[in-house]
């Protein structure tokens, strides 16, 4: 048998489809790996396991392998609003949680840097993040998804009196992070239209953006804000949400509309935007989300709320990647 047959036969069979070419020069194997796709960490893990395997064929000494990867491609989602206090986060988490539950790889990028939320929606804020050579590694928020935030760098109730350039490069660091099998990435913007969706619209320009509005006058104002900026960038808009969008009372049953009714699907309609839904005013959805179980993992009333838009978002993404 020839050292490259031999070679070959080292190679463990689940490995053995990433080999793109086995070659022996005397005492020095060089084995040619595809690791597409791959995070760092597991492509570290297959180098290993190959080192491992060729070097213990006799008369190899040592062991050199390449790994080639083309750099993935990710569908970036933006989810913005023109002003705070309107549930931009908690539907950023719900979205997210929805659709890996459906089977799409997602990650989160929590990109309020002053206000970091998405340890907390998404059970991670014991979860501290760690880096190797540089370069920052996602933690598991719930239900898969992955998930960065500064609120996992910062000690909690830590403020960040930080000037625009230091964060557009926190959301620089948080974008080229090791995100391994991720398709999707959800970002969850601060409020406005500041440094942070500047410098995402200039280096990291999503597929598109879903804005969040509450259904009163002031905050459409501000949404409308938000939907300009990513007309001037030519980023679609998928879509427009409500949330707080009524608010049944759990010991009479009646509907109350303290926000009003309707109006961002009204705004919608005048800016000849989709609308994707209505998210209600539930105690349900800030008790999950302080606890850090999104709604969206269950079948509740609530959850099937966030669900319904989560599948016009996920019909978005696949014709974006078609």
């Amino acid at each position: 048998m020839s050292t490259e047959n031999a070679i070959r036969d080292a190679i463990p069979e689940n490995i053995t489809p990433m080999v793109q070419s086995v070659k022996a020069d005397g005492a020095v194997a060089t084995i040619i790996a595809d690791a597409s796709g791959l995070g760092r960490s597991a492509a570290a893990e297959l180098q290993k396991v190959l080192e491992d395997a060729v070097g213990a064929v006799d008369g190899i000494d040592e062991v050199r392998v390449a790994l080639m990867a083309d750099k993935r491609e990710r569908t970036i989602i933006a989810v913005g609003s023109g002003k705070g206090g309107v549930g931009k986060s908690t539907l950023t988490a719900n979205l997210a949680v929805a659709l890996a539950k459906s089977g799409i790889k997602v990650g989160v990028v929590d990109a309020d840097i002053y206000g970091p939320s998405q340890p907390t929606l998404l059970g991670a804020a014991d979860q501290k993040i760690r880096a190797e050579d540089q370069t920052l590694i996602p933690t598991d928020g719930a239900h898969g998804v992955k998930l960065l935030s500064m609120g996992q760098l910062a000690e909690p109730g830590r403020a960040l009196a930080w000037r625009g350039p230091m964060t557009g490069n926190a959301l620089t660091q948080l974008m080229d992070a090791d995100w391994g099998e991720v398709d999707v990435l959800l970002v969850d913007l601060p409020p406005g239209t500041g440094d942070v969706q500047i410098t995402m619209l200039s280096k990291f320009k999503p597929a598109g953006a879903v804005i969040v509005s509450t259904p009163q006058d002031l905050a459409l104002i501000d949404a409308a804000r938000a939907i300009d900026l990513f007309k001037q960038a030519k980023v679609p808009v998928i879509g427009l949400v409500e949330n707080m969008a009524g608010y049944l009372c759990p010991h009479c049953g009646e509907v109350s509309e303290p926000f009003g009714q309707g109006g961002a699907q009204t705004a919608a309609g005048a800016m000849g935007l989709p609308f994707l839904g209505r998210v209600p005013l539930a105690m349900e959805i800030r008790v999950a989300s302080d606890a850090g179980e999104p709604p969206a993992a269950g079948d509740s009333i609530e959850g099937r709320a966030f669900a319904g838009i989560a599948a016009q978002l996920a019909q978005f993404i696949k014709a974006n990647a078609a």
